[in-house]
């Protein structure tokens, strides 16, 4: 291939650098920008409350009180403090959330630590990380393709696509997992071809760091595991002896948080898992998810209407054109490129395939399927690089697909432009949180107001809705089953309940001789009769 494109390339080579600075700059605009007006909705409040170090159980037991509260008393457990240190913040992870790997976790600390705890300042933690995805992605090009045009069209390809962005502005581990993912590839690759022990010992460190970052960094590990062998061809050789090895390694260095998991499980973490699914919604799901790598204009899943359908023929060819990429990289390349393609496309997304056809439930999301993106989009450029930039390709061809590349890379700019003016996106599970904006617009609106709730309602949603109220507002949280003792001196009493508590609502009527008015889903306006 290197022969076949080093013609064209030296010809085109500057045109080609200028697009793809241009689409660089663009794509590191659309990471940065807005980047803390959407929403900060649930998870990532998980994530604040991991990165200051204390537990849903002191937060629920310091705040559900009945006593009279301000937002900073809320954003206390969102924010590094004195008085939690990073060993504090291991603890919570292991404590409350050990299927959340603490490698983001504790970088996320000392990045807010030096640059402040605002929205942005913790996203834009992510934000960076996202950046180091270009040079990582033009090296494993050039170990995998031995091409630096199909480096750079890759790196013109994720720079603008809709779902790195999406991942690149949440205050989540997803960057940096895509960016480990990259680097043992790399590693990988440089091993098999290098055959030293001191490249072993990379790629182990490598896996080190892909799994204390996510859980399902395990089945890129296995896949990688089937690539080493399978180009073996299942022999016991010097390189599959040193792989194991390297592979042993950093398992064993893992070994200990796997067993924090199985004493530490939390299933109700998981309990969205749960959700029944129709083969035709399965099916539905799975195209949205690898559409999305390059055409996203926020349609949820659940989101009925008619732009769904309109947008059924738009995914539909992208479909073709990945499984059309996916054919020319096994049918024009080695066994070594087009099964490394293969097996990392698989590594996720066949497990989890599998298992939501079997089960018919929704265990896939496109955050877990980002190892199969990658895959995804290395096909992708591969086939515009020798379809455009091949000298053995007929005139008509490389218009076309340069009409075909265009197309996508537009479509993947539209995408960044609707994301970054919305408020919300598909990924923030809009059905729950949507209308939080529109309560706190509600709450503000008050001269002197105080929101009343209960424990079950402090985290996600009164955190959550504690990024979007005044400093004006006052708080007061209850216990399970009581009652508070509102005082005077407020213009405006509302009662917050995202998880229903029949038990405050009767409550609050009959002890305060008062009248609930429903104002939205999740609030009422406590009124009393004249």
């Amino acid at each position: 291939m290197k022969k076949q494109l080093s013609q064209k390339w030296t010809v085109s080579k500057y045109w080609l650098r200028f697009l793809i600075i241009i689409l660089l700059v663009i794509g590191v605009f659309f990471r940065f920008v807005n980047i803390d007006k959407k929403l900060y909705w649930g998870d990532e409040v998980f994530s604040s409350l991991r990165i200051s170090g204390y537990t849903q159980s002191e937060m629920r037991k310091q705040l559900s009180n009945g006593r009279l509260l301000g937002i900073e008393d809320l954003h206390k457990y969102q924010y590094v403090n004195p008085e939690k240190n990073a060993i504090d913040t291991i603890k919570g992870v292991i404590v409350e959330d050990s299927q959340i790997l603490p490698l983001y976790i504790l970088m996320a600390r000392f990045w807010v630590e030096c640059f402040g705890d605002s929205v942005a300042a913790i996203r834009s933690f992510s934000a960076f990380i996202s950046l180091l995805t270009f040079p990582c992605l033009y090296w494993l090009c050039q170990e995998l393709f031995e091409s630096s045009l199909v480096g750079w069209i890759a790196i013109g390809l994720v720079a603008v696509s809709p779902i790195h962005i999406v991942y690149a502005q949440e205050a989540r581990s997803y960057s940096l997992w895509i960016v480990t993912i990259l680097i043992s590839s790399v590693a990988l690759l440089r091993a098999m071809r290098l055959k030293t022990k001191v490249s072993w010992c990379i790629y182990a460190a490598t896996l080190l760091f892909g799994f204390y970052t996510h859980l399902f960094f395990t089945l890129v590990a296995f896949a990688q595991g089937i690539y080493v062998l399978a180009i073996e061809r299942f022999r016991l050789s010097k390189t599959s002896i040193y792989f194991l090895l390297s592979l042993l390694a950093g398992f064993i260095t893992f070994v200990p948080w796997i067993w924090i998991i199985i004493t530490n499980h939390q299933p109700e973490t998981v309990a969205w898992t749960n959700t029944k699914q129709t083969l035709f919604m399965s099916a539905a799901r799975w195209a949205g998810i690898f559409s999305r790598t390059f055409l996203d204009l926020g349609i949820s899943p659940n989101e009925p209407g008619k732009l769904k359908f309109f947008l059924i023929p738009f995914i539909l060819i992208l479909l073709a054109l990945i499984s059309y990429s996916i054919y020319i990289v096994c049918r024009r390349t080695s066994k070594e490129v087009w099964l490394f393609v293969l097996t990392l496309i698989a590594s996720v997304a066949l497990p989890l395939l599998i298992t939501d056809f079997v089960f018919l439930k929704r265990y896939a999301t496109s955050r877990y399927t980002l190892p199969s993106v990658l895959g995804i989009q290395l096909a992708v450029a591969y086939l515009f690089t020798t379809r455009i930039a091949s000298i053995s390709t007929k005139s008509w061809q490389k218009k076309f697909w340069s009409l075909v590349a265009f197309m996508v890379i537009m479509g993947e700019v539209v995408s960044c432009m609707v994301h970054f003016q919305a408020q919300i996106w598909w990924n923030q599970v809009p059905e729950k949180y949507q209308e939080y904006p529109k309560i706190a617009q509600i709450i503000n609106q008050g001269k002197k107001p105080l929101l009343i709730s209960d424990e079950d309602n402090i985290i996600p949603p009164l955190q959550v809705l504690s990024k979007l109220i005044d400093p004006k507002v006052q708080f007061q949280i209850v216990g399970k089953n009581q009652l508070p003792e509102i005082t005077n001196g407020f213009t405006d009493i509302f009662l917050f309940l995202f998880e229903p508590s029949d038990f405050l609502k009767a409550g609050v009527e009959k002890v305060y001789n008062s009248k609930l008015q429903q104002v939205d889903d999740s609030l009422w306006k406590i009124t009393k009769p004249s």
